[in-house]
């Protein structure tokens, strides 16, 4: 019998065909699909199989956030967690209405599996262990990427405990905008082992095709005063930081989706993600430095230490805070 298992997007589209594909797909997995709109969200929003919340029935939820949180921000996802936990997931998996499932995408998660591991401290770019492409995901450091050829060699696959699993995309990846406009696409990746990132080692992922135990659901939490393209690398890069303090490893996998991607002003996204060309060594760097006390009933306050972090370092507003503070409230409700 399958864990109680969500899949959680936010959507402003009609239902399209990749919706439909979710949906079908949930529905003969017995898993709960469930979609958060926005002001955009058609308001005749109506597919079998998933179960979709406009703004007015966000509203009515029982939790501080849904009301706090802005609205036209990718960070209303936050919502779907909270619903998704509330009714007993134990696994949540995330993706976007542009990302088409491929077969491995409704095989059974466990949270311990075989890996190849990555121990040397600093950046790593997992995307070159599944491509031979110059190839790098958002969020990784441009002075970093000439680096991508030399890494030392992998570990031997052996399990590794890890509640927060990214999946890859073929066709039009996660990169970011300097990729999309000086490279090729489409590109796929290999179908290799796993990699596991140990303790000091960074590596950005994204919201596109992730997988969460219930045990990493704190970490789940999109910022809001950001930028829009930073939101899911920052909390990447949170979670990361929290996740060594509980011995547990972030994996990245193969493909399991092809993404037919939404359209983008590609200048418009280089705009928005010039803060993490600026910052993201300065963010891991700031992160690295934190005390941070180990176990899970830390977590919480591990996620505050991190964000006031970051407030500091003026690339989150000081309103996240108390969004924060929100969003963990909710979750000790939860637990209650």
């Amino acid at each position: 019998m399958r864990v109680p298992t969500a899949l959680v997007v936010t959507t402003i589209n009609a239902p399209n065909t990749i919706l439909r594909a979710l949906a079908d797909g949930a529905e003969r997995s017995g898993i709960d699909f469930i979609a958060i709109g926005d002001q955009k969200s058609p308001a005749d929003f109506a597919l079998d199989g998933c179960r979709f919340l406009d703004l007015a029935a966000q509203s009515r939820l029982p939790f501080g956030f849904a009301r706090a949180c802005p609205v036209r921000h990718y960070s209303r996802k936050n919502i779907g967690y909270l619903v998704a936990l509330s009714e007993g997931a134990e696994i949540i998996i995330e993706t976007d209405d542009d990302n088409l499932p491929l077969d491995g995408f409704w095989e059974d998660r466990q949270r311990s599996i075989p890996a190849r591991r990555q121990v040397q401290r600093g950046w790593f770019n997992a995307y070159r262990e599944f491509s031979d492409a110059n190839i790098w995901p958002r969020g990784f450091p441009l002075d970093e990427i000439a680096k991508s050829a030399n890494y030392p060699p992998l570990s031997e696959v052996a399990a590794v405990d890890s509640p927060i699993q990214q999946a890859l995309a073929n066709g039009n990846p996660d990169v970011d905008a300097v990729y999309r406009l000086a490279l090729p696409l489409p590109q796929d990746f290999r179908s290799s082992s796993p990699i596991a990132l140990g303790a000091g080692v960074w590596c950005p992922f994204n919201s596109q095709n992730t997988t969460w135990w219930k045990v990493a659901a704190p970490l789940l939490y999109l910022p809001s005063h950001c930028s829009f393209r930073m939101t899911d690398i920052w909390r990447s890069f949170v979670a990361q930081r929290i996740a060594w303090e509980n011995g547990w490893c972030l994996t990245f996998q193969g493909p399991t989706v092809w993404q037919d991607r939404n359209e983008h002003n590609l200048m418009k996204d280089f705009e928005e993600e010039i803060p993490g060309y600026l910052h993201n060594r300065a963010i891991v760097d700031a992160l690295s430095k934190l005390s941070l006390a180990s176990g899970i009933s830390a977590i919480a306050d591990n996620l505050r230490i991190c964000y006031r972090a970051l407030v500091d370092l003026r690339v989150i507003g000081a309103d996240e805070l108390s969004l924060l503070d929100l969003w963990l409230s909710d979750l000790a409700g939860l637990a209650g």
